[in-house]
């Protein structure tokens, strides 16, 4: 079963181009599914059967999985032996009538205006780090993009003239262009003449951010930045790079951003995944309304 999960994510990375978010937690889930098989001896994919399936389901229910989770989990299953069964290792899908549990539709959680700006005056722009940071975030913010592209732009990805960056997607390669405004063109030509030649390491590099180290900025890295700077700007809720992409296009859609700009910015397969920040800028009116209006 192993060797046959292997082949699956072969496949989900070099045929279908699936992202490397998709690509980790299938794998992450059907290999949790396989070490239960092996656990009754079950050691082969064809051995598998719609009763071990539903055992399997039950299971995840005992140990407090979400429908979120566990929907997941039956989708990687669906997707793992149809695989098998197109390439004849299998000959039945035991995952076919299958069902997901139905899972609750939430909203993403979102900054307001205010919040973002307190982040965003956060940096110290009298010390190295912080002149970095200050672009980093400006960069961010101003573009939509996501922590795994951020940390990967070149500096031949940026048009300083035009005012965009070119997001390049490692998985799909369909690039985007995406503008930025003032405060991040100037947070950026501070980063370039103060603060970018003095922190690299390699001075022939091409990455436009690195650490404190002169190395390429790390996911992890980037978090912990986010993460300090909320605590510093006094921000209660959960912070991190996800909840500001997501307060990014819900500012653009309440200021009139029609759903196709943003699904083009932010990378988005289908315009569906951007109808969710409409939802997010109706219930923050509804929110404000229920506090505001005196006869509510």
């Amino acid at each position: 079963m192993k060797k046959s999960i292997e082949d699956f994510v072969f496949y989900m990375t070099d045929v279908k181009k699936m992202s490397l978010s998709t690509v980790q937690s299938y794998q992450r889930d059907l290999n949790k599914m396989r070490t239960f098989m092996e656990s009754i001896g079950i050691d082969a994919v064809d051995k598998v059967t719609v009763t071990n399936i539903n055992t399997y389901i039950l299971k995840l229910e005992k140990d407090g999985m979400s429908a979120a989770t566990i929907s997941r989990n039956i989708a990687a299953m669906r997707s793992f032996f149809r695989f098998l069964l197109q390439n004849k290792q299998i000959d039945y899908e035991p995952v076919e009538f299958l069902k997901a549990p139905p899972v609750e539709k939430k909203l993403p959680s979102v900054l307001s205006i205010e919040e973002v700006e307190r982040i965003l005056n956060q940096p110290d722009e009298s010390t190295l780090k912080g002149i970095r940071d200050k672009a980093m975030l400006e960069l961010l913010y101003a573009t939509g993009i996501r922590v795994s592209e951020i940390v990967l732009l070149k500096v031949s990805d940026l048009s300083m003239e035009m005012d965009y960056v070119i997001c390049r997607n490692q998985v799909s390669y369909k690039d985007r262009v995406i503008p930025f405004g003032k405060s991040a063109k100037r947070a950026l030509s501070h980063y370039f003449s103060s603060c970018r030649d003095m922190m690299m390491k390699d001075k022939d590099s091409d990455i436009l951010f690195v650490n404190c180290k002169g190395k390429p900025m790390s996911r992890q890295g980037f978090w912990k930045i986010i993460k300090e700077y909320g605590e510093k700007a006094g921000i209660t809720s959960e912070i991190n790079p996800i909840i500001i992409r997501h307060s990014f296009a819900t500012h653009m859609v309440s200021n009139g951003a029609d759903l196709k700009s943003i699904q083009e910015m932010m990378g988005l397969s289908d315009i569906s995944s951007a109808r969710i920040y409409e939802d997010v800028k109706r219930q923050r009116l509804r929110t404000v309304y229920d506090k505001t209006h005196p006869r509510n």
